[in-house]
């Protein structure tokens, strides 16, 4: 199996400590963000390697930060080659980038590189296998409904197959949302460039590409427990540094 970071992203609702740093590369806790991911996919026997894909701005600052890096897992950098906000090629066309750069034939865990969380990956992944899912999602339930209108707002059926997916809907209703955690079988990886082949599609919005997959074939959704902080603005960062523990 291999394992995807997303780190091509530009972070504008944090500038301007983003404007010149990547955001996966700010510290909570003493540590980069990204430092408690790679901690997180290490424990996945299965995975053999770790791409994390970012952009020609930011590849240097990654390059700097993977020399004091000590893994056992082999981490690839990918440099998907665009220099700012608007030319970026969004959450899935980096997905797909990574895909056909490295020709990747396994099964593949996505996980955003502003993502950090205490679960275990380990279930999610057991969960997803056992049910042969062409695709699975993590999930989270917040505490308050009315803060689920920030991300994806996801339903289950009573075999936890995704049968609704709402993109940052202004009345959520419900308040399990997506975790920007994925994996995807290599039996259907081919999907994300048929996805994409429409130019009408969102290219980068992670969840609209689920709302879409849904559609065409089983798609999970399995619920973590224990802390969740996407960091997507000052508040949540700052919310991060204080209290989160891994």
């Amino acid at each position: 199996m291999k394992a995807l970071i997303l780190a091509a992203g530009y972070a504008t609702r944090l500038y301007p400590l983003t404007k010149k740093y990547p955001k996966p590369l700010l510290e909570v806790k003493g540590r980069p963000i990204i430092d408690y991911i790679i901690n997180k996919l290490e424990l996945v026997g299965s995975i053999n390697e770790i791409y994390i894909v970012t952009n020609s701005k930011f590849i240097a600052d990654f390059r700097k930060w993977a020399k004091t890096v000590k893994s056992p897992k082999k981490i690839v950098l990918v440099d998907d080659l665009t220099k700012d906000n608007q030319d970026r090629l969004g959450a899935i066309g980096d997905i797909n980038f990574t895909i056909n750069k490295k020709k990747v034939q396994e099964d593949l865990l996505v996980v955003g590189g502003d993502n950090l969380f205490s679960g275990s990956l380990q279930g999610f992944l057991d969960t997803a296998k056992k049910n042969i899912a062409p695709a699975s999602l993590g999930l989270y339930r917040l505490k308050r409904k009315i803060d689920a209108s920030r991300y994806g707002v996801v339903k289950l059926d009573k075999l936890k197959r995704v049968i609704s997916f709402q993109e940052k809907p202004k009345h959520p209703e419900s308040n399990l949302v997506a975790m920007c955690l994925y994996y995807l079988s290599k039996n259907y990886l081919n999907l994300i460039s048929a996805y994409l082949r429409d130019e009408k599609r969102e290219s980068d919005a992670t969840g609209s590409y689920i709302a879409w997959l849904k559609d065409k074939v089983d798609v999970y959704g399995y619920v973590f427990s224990g802390s969740w902080f996407d960091i997507g603005d000052y508040k949540y960062l700052n919310t991060a540094k204080k209290v989160f523990v891994q």
